[in-house]
């Protein structure tokens, strides 16, 4: 009776079925850009250096998700050192696929002229590898060229957005890799982003809005969008309209109004998964954080029925999930709806993996599916070069009932890898958080984790 009890208790717990804002909390995110493929969505970002002063960004990452509340690691398949024109400044990008090749434009310091420049580099997956298209930057020569946004137009036509303070595009050719015509400088307006270009804009005039940097471009019904950071420091995101994919432009308004981010800068991503659409954004939420330790987060909205956008506020809640996690899968430990004290590591072997395990930290996955029935085991792949420690299974909490309880001896290295098992202590089905915690000596570290799977 009392097994039966405990069963019973855990299928009747509250279910935390909200993600958690920002939704990567192994290091800083910056400049979400998200891109759908075969059915799993994928953001790439920038990545902020821990206790930054200035925007020191070496590398951009890649995460995927495919139910919008547990996302997947794939670490950096992209550097500055991938550039060898390129020395510095790794600043906001985006991904888009076309003809099977992924496309991932980037804004860089050039070496060659001493200012900042677009680069393009091409893989065969959307998480990489990626390497440098054509050896030099695409358009090179201002200040100006940062935050490239690309577009494919339902005719083939691909479209490049990009520049701070001033707007500018260019006609790409099919291959992605080159452009036919000039580059155009976008004339701004009050009618078009609320106020005149920054060359002519009046001191001391107190204008609608007002233009600033990263763009995010893409047609929707007919209608093109150009949503950006507005205003100056601090930046809030606004949006313009068009018939056309290179204007006349419409100002339309506030999408994000400035609100309590933790962060002084902000960049809009915008994308439809799973019959919902969504607005990525960045914050400075997390420990530590600030305008130059940002973190990507997310919100879901409806368009309005003129297809206008409707005023999004942040959120520390997130977004409902889309679909559900199944645990007798492998499930690769770099995935996860939010941890504590946790990072991610490379390794040729194995790809990547959780580091810097201390005591007290943890890993939540959230809407698993332990079906009826419930698991047997729990399994998991760790190494260890000194004590090891422990990992507690626990539903719906920190604090939930304990499902399983799996030591982790020394493995002779941090990465010699075993597989280990324990036994599914009682009962669980349904539907649940999954929490897991790490548990070892106060101080050093414990050890690195693979993956792990229900039996």
């Amino acid at each position: 009776m009392k097994y039966l009890s405990l069963i019973f208790t855990i299928l009747l717990l509250p279910q935390a079925v909200w993600a958690d804002n920002p939704f990567v909390q192994t290091c800083y995110t910056t400049d979400p850009a998200p891109m759908v493929y075969n059915g799993r969505l994928y953001v790439y970002t920038g990545h902020d250096e821990n206790k930054a002063d200035f925007f020191w960004m070496q590398e951009w990452r890649v995460y995927s998700t495919d139910d919008m509340v547990n996302w997947t690691d794939h670490g950096s398949p992209l550097a500055i050192e991938d550039f060898v024109w390129a020395d510095d400044r790794a600043w906001a990008p985006q991904c888009i696929e076309r003809n099977g090749k992924f496309y991932f434009y980037v804004p860089l310091h050039s070496s060659l002229s001493g200012t900042m420049a677009i680069g393009v580099a091409v893989g065969d997956s959307p998480t990489g590898p990626f390497k440098d298209a054509i050896g030099k930057p695409l358009v090179d020569g201002s200040w100006a060229y940062i935050d490239p946004t690309v577009f494919v137009d339902d005719d083939g036509q691909a479209y490049l957005y990009w520049g701070n303070p001033d707007i500018y595009y260019v006609k790409l050719n099919e291959d992605m890799v080159s452009y036919s015509g000039d580059v155009v400088k976008v004339e701004q307006s009050v009618e078009g982003f609320g106020s005149p270009g920054p060359e002519v804009r009046k001191k001391g005039e107190t204008y609608r809005d007002m233009y600033t940097e990263g763009p995010w471009f893409y047609k929707r019904n007919g209608k093109y969008y150009l949503l950006y950071a507005a205003g100056g420091i601090p930046e809030h995101i606004a949006y313009s309209m068009s018939d056309g994919p290179t204007g006349p432009w419409k100002y339309m308004g506030e999408i994000m109004p400035l609100s309590d981010t933790g962060s002084f800068t902000n960049h809009c991503g915008v994308v439809d998964f799973k019959g919902q659409s969504y607005f990525f954004y960045h914050t400075g939420k997390l420990p530590g954080g600030g305008g130059f330790g940002r973190s990507v987060a997310v919100e879901s909205f409806t368009y309005n029925a003129d297809g206008t956008f409707p005023l999004i506020t942040p959120s520390a809640s997130g977004v409902k999930p889309v679909g559900t996690l199944d645990p007798y899968k492998r499930v690769e430990a770099e995935t996860m709806a939010w941890s504590r004290g946790v990072t991610t590591e490379p390794n040729a072997e194995t790809g990547l993996y959780v580091s810097d395990i201390h005591n007290g930290d943890f890993i939540k996955l959230a809407n698993v599916d332990c079906k009826r029935g419930g698991p047997k085991k729990f399994c998991a792949s760790v190494a260890s070069a000194r004590r090891g420690g422990t990992i507690e299974v626990r539903v719906d909490s920190l604090e939930g009932p304990l499902v399983a309880e799996l030591p982790v001896p020394a493995t002779g290295g941090w990465e010699k890898w075993i597989s280990l098992e324990a036994p599914i202590q009682m009962g669980v089905t349904g539907m649940h958080d999954i929490y897991l915690l790490f548990k070892g000596r106060k101080g050093p570290k414990l050890f690195n984790f693979d993956y792990w799977l229900f039996k």
